[in-house]
C-alpha cells in the first residue's frame, strides 16, 4: 500500500528558532502516538517544501532529533522514528500545553457504554447463522459486470443520485419478484437498501411514532427490535410455535391495543425455521385489512428451497395493500455485498425515499448496476443453481455429523430450505453454558436465549451450514460434542 507523506504542523505562536520548532513538533507527534517506531519521516527536501523553509533548516532539526534519540537516520534510506524513542518530552517541547498521548475518549455517551467484545479466536469456526460462502462468489462474472458498469457508462456511472436505488436494478428486482415469488412488483414500488437492517430501520422511522405498538415474534432478531425502539415505538412479543406466529395471540392483543405494524418471518420463522401455516397466513392478512396495520414480512433466504413445494410470500396474496416485503441479495452472493430491498405501497416507498435521502443520497450506483446486469443475463440464477447443490450437501453433512456426535442431546432434522439449522436441545442441558464452552473450543453458535425477546432460557440453538465445506462441518460437530462433555 502506498504510504501518505505525513504533514508536520508548527505552532504559529512559537518564538523558537524554526529548526527547533520542527524538532519539537516531531517529538510531540511521536510522543502522542501519531508516528510509531519504525515509521518513515519526510525527506529533507519534502519537508522543506511543505513548510517553506530551507533544506538546511530541516537537516538541523533532524540532527537535533537524532541526538535526542527520537530518530534514526540511515544514509541512502532516510530517517525513521527510533525503535525505542524517549518516554518523556524534554523542555521546551514538554512544557505545559504540548499534546501528550490522547485519552481513549474525552466525552461521555448516554446509554450502555460497555467495552467491545474481545476479538474472536483465529481458528474459530463461525457458524452462528446461515451465511453464503464468500469463496464461492462468482467473482469473475461480478468483476466483468462491475467493469462494464464503470467503463460503458463513464458519463453517469458515478453520478446516479437516486436514494430509491438504481433504476435498472429496481427493474431487475421487479422481474425477479414477479417471476420467482409471485409478487406483482413494480420498480416504482421498490427501494434498494444496504441490507435488511437498513430496511427495517427505515421502515420503523417511516411508519412509527413515539408510543406506537409494533407486534414482533417472541423469538426473533434483536437488531430489528432495537430499530423499532429507536423510532420511539414499543415492541410487543407474540408467541411462536410449530406453525409460526400465534395469530390468535395477536388477535387478543388487537382487542386491547392499536397495533401499527406486525413484523413477521413467514417463509421460515427466524430462528426456528417453522413456516407460517396457511390458515394463520389467511387470518393474519384478514386482521391487517380489518385493523389497518402493516404486515412487514422479512424474507432472507427463500431462494434456497431444497425439498418440498415453495411457499408464496404474503405479498403475493395481498389484496388489501397491507404487506411490506423486505428481501436481500446478500444471502445469495456474500454478506459484504450489502444489497437489500423493500417492496410496498407507493406512498410508503416515497416516504422511505425521503428518509434515505436525508443521510444517504444514494447507495453504490456502480455495484447496483453491475448486480442488475448479473440478474438480466441469468448469472444470478445460474449461481443459485450451483449453490443449491453445494449447500444441500453441506446441510446433509452437518445434520449427519450432529446426529452421530450429539445423539440423545440434540435433534437435528434437515430443514427443507434456508442456510441454517435449528436444533432442539434436551430439557436438562444448559444451552448457554454449552455455547460458552464451545466458543472456548473454537465453535461459535447461537443459543436460543439470544433470540428470546424476554431473555429467558430457550432449549434450542441456531447453527449455519453454508459457509464451510464438509470437513470443517464435521469438525464443528466434533468440537460441539467435546464442549458438551466438558472435555479439553
Amino acid at each position: 500500500m502506498t504510504a501518505w507523506t505525513p504533514t508536520v504542523f508548527l505552532d504559529p505562536r512559537s518564538e523558537e528558532p524554526v529548526y527547533l520548532q520542527i524538532a519539537h513538533a516531531l517529538m510531540a507527534e511521536i510522543h502522542r502516538g501519531r508516528f510509531q517506531p519504525g515509521d518513515p519521516l519526510p525527506g529533507y527536501r519534502t519537508l522543506a517544501g511543505q513548510l517553506g523553509v530551507s533544506r538546511n533548516t530541516v537537516m538541523a532539526a533532524y540532527r537535533e532529533l537524532q541526538a535526542e534519540g527520537w530518530v534514526a537516520s540511515t544514509p541512502g534510506a532516510g530517517s525513521a522514528v527510533a525503535r525505542r524513542p524517549p518516554g518523556h518530552l524534554p523542555a521546551p517541547a514538554g512544557r505545559a500545553g504540548e499534546p501528550g498521548p490522547a485519552p481513549e475518549m474525552g466525552f461521555d455517551l448516554s446509554g450502555d457504554t460497555r467495552p467491545p467484545a474481545p476479538q474472536a479466536r483465529r481458528n474459530l469456526l463461525e457458524v452462528r447463522s446461515g451465511a453464503p460462502d464468500p469463496l464461492l462468489l462468482p467473482g469473475a462474472a461480478l468483476a466483468r459486470a462491475y467493469r462494464r458498469a464503470l467503463t460503458l457508462n463513464r458519463g453517469n456511472a458515478l453520478t446516479v443520485e437516486d436514494p430509491q436505488g438504481h433504476p435498472r436494478l429496481r427493474e431487475a428486482l421487479a422481474h425477479m419478484l414477479a417471476g420467482t415469488r409471485g409478487i406483482p412488483a413494480a420498480p416504482e414500488r421498490l427501494l434498494v437498501t444496504r441490507g435488511t437492517r437498513m430496511s427495517i430501520s427505515l421502515l420503523a422511522d417511516a411508519m412509527c411514532a413515539a408510543g406506537d405498538t409494533v407486534a414482533v415474534e417472541a423469538l426473533g432478531g434483536r437488531s430489528a427490535w432495537e430499530a423499532i425502539a429507536r423510532a420511539g415505538a414499543r415492541c410487543h412479543p407474540i408467541p411462536v410455535d410449530g406453525e409460526g406466529l400465534d395469530v390468535d395471540a395477536l388477535a387478543r392483543l388487537l382487542q386491547a391495543a392499536t397495533v401499527r405494524a406486525v413484523l413477521v418471518t413467514p417463509q421460515r420463522q427466524y430462528p426456528t425455521l417453522a413456516p407460517l401455516s396457511p390458515g394463520r397466513r389467511s387470518r393474519l392478512l384478514e386482521l391487517a385489512r380489518r385493523h389497518r396495520f402493516a404486515v412487514v414480512e422479512v424474507d432472507q433466504d427463500s431462494e434456497f428451497q431444497f425439498e418440498g413445494r415453495p411457499l408464496a410470500p404474503l405479498a403475493a396474496a395481498d389484496e388489501g395493500g397491507v404487506v411490506v416485503h423486505v428481501g436481500t441479495l446478500s444471502k445469495i452472493f456474500a454478506p459484504g455485498l450489502r444489497l437489500g430491498f423493500v417492496h410496498g405501497p407507493a406512498p410508503l416507498v416515497g416516504r422511505l425515499r425521503e428518509l434515505r435521502a436525508a443521510f444517504d443520497r444514494h447507495g453504490d450506483p456502480v455495484l447496483e448496476r453491475a448486480m442488475a446486469e448479473l440478474m438480466e443475463d441469468g448469472e444470478l440464477q445460474r449461481h443459485l443453481n450451483r449453490m443449491h447443490q453445494v449447500y444441500r450437501v453441506r446441510r446433509d453433512t452437518l445434520c449427519a455429523a450432529l446426529g452421530r456426535e450429539l445423539s440423545g442431546a440434540a435433534e437435528a432434522a434437515p430443514p427443507s430450505g434456508g442456510l441454517a439449522l435449528w436444533l432442539r436441545i434436551r430439557d436438562d442441558l444448559d444451552v448457554d453454558a454449552w455455547a460458552v464452552r464451545a466458543l472456548e473450543r473454537g465453535v461459535a453458535f447461537q443459543p436460543g436465549r439470544q433470540f428470546a425477546f424476554e431473555g429467558g432460557q430457550v432449549q434450542g440453538l441456531r447453527i449455519g451450514f453454508s459457509n464451510y465445506p464438509e470437513p470443517e462441518l464435521e469438525e464443528v460437530a466434533r468440537r460441539m460434542r467435546v464442549a458438551l462433555e466438558g472435555r479439553s
